[in-house]
Order: structure tokens, then sequence, then C-alpha cells
């Protein structure tokens, strides 16, 4: 079993930071692609950044030059780096890691940003 632990959200106004964290535990050998999703209230999950092993990443449009994925291959860890917040940022940020063809996922943390 894998576990994915969420820390960092929290309420915060436009224009401020937040960083979410992630630590991955159990029977991990070797983790491929980490990232993090988000839900927003009556919308579908979306993809926010993933990062592969090697450090590529990827981000959705609407947080490049604003968000910073990153990863300590070491923990087990997976960092976001949220900067310039925009209440439309608002929702569930999930982690989610691939292993071996394995999907696993965090249980969510809030972040909420008010106008």
């Amino acid at each position: 079993q894998v576990q994915l632990v969420e820390s960092g959200g929290g309420l915060v106004q436009a224009g401020g930071s937040l960083r979410l964290s992630c630590a991955a535990s159990g029977r991990i050998f070797s983790i491929n692609a980490m990232g993090w999703h988000r839900q927003a209230p009556g919308k579908q999950r979306e993809l926010v950044a993933a990062i592969t092993r090697g450090g590529s990443t990827n981000y959705a449009d609407s947080v490049k030059g604003r968000f910073t994925i990153s990863r300590d291959n070491a923990k087990n860890t997976v960092y976001l780096q949220m900067n310039s917040l925009k209440p439309e940022d608002t929702g569930v940020y999930y982690c989610n890691l691939e292993t071996y063809g394995s999907f696993y996922w965090g249980q969510g943390t809030q972040v909420t940003v008010s106008s």
C-alpha cells in the first residue's frame, strides 16, 4: 500500500502565497511522475502541475509563471509553491504519483483564495 499525505492548504487573500507538500510512504520502490490536480466546486478535476523523476515539469496554462512544482526524491515528497494566488485557484488540491504503472492519490487539501 502507498499513502499520500498532503499539507499546507488554507485560506489566503488574493495575491498571497501558499506552499503545499505531499509525502508518500508505504511500499514504494521507484516513483516516476508526481503531481498536483485540483477540483473546484462544480468542476472536473484538472491537472495543475506534474514533475518527472528527472525533474521535467508540466504546468496548466492558468498557473504558468505563478506556481512552481518541485520534488525531493530522497524523501518521496512533492511540493507546490503557489504565488500570486487568484480566487479562481480555489479548490481541493490532490497530490498523486505514478509508480510502475499504478496511480495513487492523496485525500486532498483545501485551498481558498478570497478576493
